[in-house]
């Protein structure tokens, strides 16, 4: 599995959340470039990159109403990854919970 800033995948998502530190109106292009990070990273074979993008993405869309989807791409990753309880899969654990709570 590649892990840190050695993948396409990564490079999309950080240039993803440049875009919106830029501008919050760069919205639909960091969503974009996320979907694309998440796209790559299986390519890869990084799951770890694909959970962060997968995560960035969720937290754009829930900040824009679009708790549904941010959910289900969260849920789709999260019930795929069985090992390895990190950071980030915490992460994705609290988000999960804190949206399917809103429902």
């Amino acid at each position: 599995m590649t892990s840190g800033l050695t993948n396409e995948s990564d490079i999309y998502r950080i240039k993803a959340e440049l875009l919106l530190k830029q501008h919050s109106a760069n919205g639909a292009e960091a969503e974009r470039r996320r979907r694309s990070a998440i796209k790559k990273a299986p390519e890869q074979d990084a799951k770890s990159a694909e959970l962060r993008a997968t995560l960035n993405l969720a937290w754009l869309l829930a900040s824009r109403g679009r708790r549904d989807e941010a959910r289900v791409s969260i849920v789709e990753i999260y019930n795929w990854l069985t090992e390895g309880f990190d950071t980030d899969l915490k992460d994705a654990k609290a988000l999960l919970d804190e949206l399917s709570n809103l429902l």
